[in-house]
């Protein structure tokens, strides 16, 4: 009797590496852009709940017939806002605070998540305020930033009818421009 050889069905060790060396090289690829993908859609997330809270705070303004701020609750606005309804305006003091006794809150947002900056140009630093026909008390704008870049930022403009939009990226370098046509330069104040 004359055995026959055994035919091996498995993949010899040198195949099992250039596959695995081909596969390393295609995550080492995908991976930055991955990357790029995933914070571009956090900033587009966290910018969309901010617009969200402008809109929020003008309708009720309007449906209510009283003034509603938004108001930063800490140092910067990437640490939290919160909208409310400001009844109590009888004193300068008194304006655009949240009052527990008589103000209504309507909504407390937490901080952004770490490395996203949102800031308010010197027109918008602590608050904005809906009059009860639905214009803000003045135009501005807010930037959304990850990790202080500017590159692919995000610039929500308030006009003083009070909508909120998004700056234009006309030459397409990803960083928006300002209402004059000037790109923005800072993801601080000012910008």
């Amino acid at each position: 009797m004359c055995s026959k050889p055994v035919e091996s069905l498995g993949f010899t060790l040198i195949e099992l590496m250039v596959t695995i060396a081909i596969a390393a090289i295609l995550l080492g690829v995908a991976i930055p852009s991955f990357t790029s993908v995933i914070i571009g859609s956090r900033l587009t997330a966290n910018t969309n709940e901010f617009i969200t809270s402008l809109n929020l705070a003008r309708s009720e303004a309007i449906k209510r017939g009283q003034h509603v701020v938004v108001k930063k609750t800490a140092t910067n606005w990437e640490d939290g806002w919160q909208v409310f309804v400001d009844i109590d305006r009888s004193t300068n003091a008194k304006e655009n605070v949240l009052d527990a006794g008589t103000d209504i809150e309507l909504r407390v947002y937490p901080a952004l998540p770490t490395n996203i900056t949102l800031r308010g140009n010197n027109n918008v630093v602590n608050f904005i305020r809906y009059q009860p026909n639905g214009t803000s008390n003045q135009p501005g704008s807010f930037a959304m930033c990850n990790a202080g870049s500017v590159t692919g930022a995000k610039l929500m403009i308030v006009n003083a009818v009070g909508r909120v939009r998004m700056a234009s990226d006309a030459d397409d370098d990803g960083i928006p421009e300002k209402e004059d046509g000037n790109e923005i330069t800072s993801c601080t104040s000012g910008f």
